[in-house]
């Protein structure tokens, strides 16, 4: 008789490491959303008079008197934005404002820069005083200037023309000087000596080897350079005195006072007015932020 062998078999130990489980997620809130927050509610309440003209340009002059004003127009009136431009000077207001916005955008980009150069890349006795004396002038209100700058003016025979608007700017601006300094002083002094080494003089330079680099510094003095002389009203009152030659921030209040001229025609003129603005910052939108985070950050 044969014996069975019993076989004993040990039960083996589940050695793996069994995973704890992972705690439910907790809702934390951003620490910047306070700060973008408060970012959404300026901006909301910058863009609420843009909404408010834009609304307006499209109201007809019943809706437009209401009580209670409406939020939206009930029945856009697109024929307003011809109305305007037919029913005032438009085309005159215009190209009088693109002629002084270019020259004057044109000045500032020329001078300014070139300025700027010689304050911060070339060493010359003196320099630091007068790029004080230069800041100094920005504490100047312009009011205090208007009867010299007007008797200066009127002995040159420039009353009444352009030129007192558009020749200023290529003698240029003191934000604009500090501001491309700033920038300059960012870039190394090793780029301008291995251009001299190679020899090139300094003007060759300024306009082959560090202008190029400084392209979003300029972007940004043409932007500002633009807004403000599109929207310049004192110095063109000051100096124009025919009607024909008024820019649009004047022609279109000179011409309300002195007409008869629906507000909704007028909202509809002032929206083509922003709308040339606003086309160039979407177009150097990205070399403005380029350069206002360079001249903060360097220099």
């Amino acid at each position: 008789m044969t014996v069975a062998r019993e076989v004993s078999t040990t039960p083996t130990l589940d050695l793996t490491r069994r995973k704890a489980p992972s705690p439910a997620p907790r809702f934390r809130i951003p620490q910047t959303l306070p700060a973008r927050v408060g970012l959404i509610i300026a901006a909301a309440l910058f863009l609420l008079p843009f909404y408010w003209m834009a609304n307006s340009a499209l109201k007809d002059i019943h809706e437009l008197s209401s009580i209670p004003p409406t939020l939206y127009p009930h029945a856009p009136a697109w024929d307003n934005f011809v109305s305007a431009v037919t029913y005032i000077p438009f085309g005159t207001f215009l190209t009088n404002s693109v002629i002084l916005t270019v020259g004057v955008t044109v000045g500032s980009a020329i001078s300014n820069p070139l300025i700027a150069y010689g304050f911060s890349r070339i060493k010359w006795p003196g320099r630091d005083l007068v790029f004080g004396l230069v800041m100094a002038s920005i504490f100047l209100p312009f009011p205090v200037l208007i009867v010299a700058l007007f008797d200066i003016f009127a002995k040159l025979q420039w009353v009444d023309t352009f030129l007192p608007i558009i020749v200023p700017a290529f003698f240029g601006n003191p934000f604009f000087i500090f501001l491309m300094r700033q920038y300059f002083l960012g870039l190394p002094m090793e780029i301008s000596e291995q251009a001299r080494i190679d020899g090139a003089n300094e003007f060759q330079v300024f306009l082959f080897v560090i202008l190029p680099l400084a392209k979003p510094a300029v972007a940004v003095v043409i932007i500002f350079a633009a807004v403000q002389a599109w929207g310049e009203f004192l110095t063109p009152l000051l100096f124009l005195q025919d009607e024909s030659k008024y820019p649009l921030s004047i022609g279109l209040q000179f011409y309300r006072q002195s007409h008869d001229v629906s507000y909704n025609l007028l909202m509809a003129a002032s929206t083509l007015i922003v709308l040339p603005i606003v086309a160039l910052f979407l177009v150097f939108q990205r070399f403005f932020i380029q350069g206002v985070t360079a001249g903060s950050l360097k220099g």
